[in-house]
């Protein structure tokens, strides 16, 4: 499993631009777990905050290492998703990855995500 936090920054001026974003995703939530299961994702939440001035997200993911890029997605959700992202996302700003440091989750919870991704992969072989 890869465990990751990437900060990125917004585009000057796009606020109005990412909150359309991410209500989209609320609003269109059943469609975003359509996509999930694809790219192996098994967690992902976006956060969003303010530092200096500066709008950022962060994408925090759980998610199997086989899994398929947004970028080849047939679903027409991810297509809107990524032309959100080139119209909000600052190209200029080299994204922040985190590194874990400790992963405290239950070995009951663990063992169940990789059963999951067992079950996805089967399906899709």
């Amino acid at each position: 499993m890869q465990i990751e936090l990437t900060r990125f920054r917004v585009k000057p001026d796009k606020t109005a631009q990412v909150d359309a974003w991410m209500t989209t995703l609320n609003q269109r939530i059943a469609d975003v777990r359509a996509t999930l299961d694809r790219e192996e994702m098994l967690v992902e939440v976006i956060f969003r905050e303010t530092i200096d001035g500066h709008e950022y997200l962060s994408w925090f993911s759980i998610q199997g290492e086989n899994g398929q890029p947004v970028e080849t997605s047939p679903h027409d959700l991810d297509r809107v998703h990524l032309e959100f992202w080139r119209d909000c996302i600052d190209r200029d700003f080299s994204p922040q990855d985190a590194t874990p440091q400790v992963v405290m989750m239950p070995l009951a919870i663990a063992d169940h995500l990789e059963q999951y991704l067992q079950t996805l992969r089967a399906r899709s072989d």
